[in-house]
């Protein structure tokens, strides 16, 4: 036979409310479908990429037929990202320490080619210095776009009154 002893005191009555602002916390998204929310953080690298490519003439993508291809190179880099880039970072760590993380963004440079290799004259990436510079640019950018659009975006921020 269980017994519960359920003891009542102010202690409890304040861990139970701590207890719920968590639970309150926790699903407070606007969207709680992660894969929504990771279809419209890949929608917004996707732009991220379409804008670096009308900055430097040295990246192209294929903008035609809406953008899709911006929008395949964005999922592509973030499968390369999840699978490819940690390998990379072990491998390239002695460069980069020895550069004192000057050359850190070279796992990204090969990313981009490794894309570009897969996509074909869809994304294409013209030089290393330019590569590099685009690299920077599109880390940059991808930063702002989460913290200016999407993580607002999913948690609510805009037109969402509470």
């Amino acid at each position: 036979m269980k017994k519960n002893i359920i003891i009542d005191s102010e202690d409890n009555i304040k861990v139970k409310k701590i207890e719920k602002n968590i639970y309150k916390d926790k699903h407070n998204n606007l969207i709680d479908n992660k894969y929504l929310n990771w279809l419209i953080s890949m929608i917004g690298y996707a732009i991220v990429l379409i804008i670096v490519s009308k900055i430097f003439k040295s990246f192209e993508i294929n903008t035609a037929n809406f953008g899709v291809y911006a929008l395949l190179a964005a999922i592509i880099i973030y499968l390369l990202n999840k699978t490819v880039k940690p390998v990379l970072k072990w491998l390239m760590m002695p460069i980069t320490l020895l550069s004192l993380g000057i050359l850190y963004p070279l796992t990204n440079i090969i990313i981009l080619y490794i894309t570009s290799f897969i996509l074909g004259d869809n994304f294409n990436i013209t030089g290393f210095f330019s590569a590099f510079i685009v690299a920077i640019t599109i880390t940059i950018f991808n930063i702002l776009m989460e913290v200016l659009f999407i993580k607002p975006l999913i948690k609510g921020k805009y037109g969402h009154n509470e």
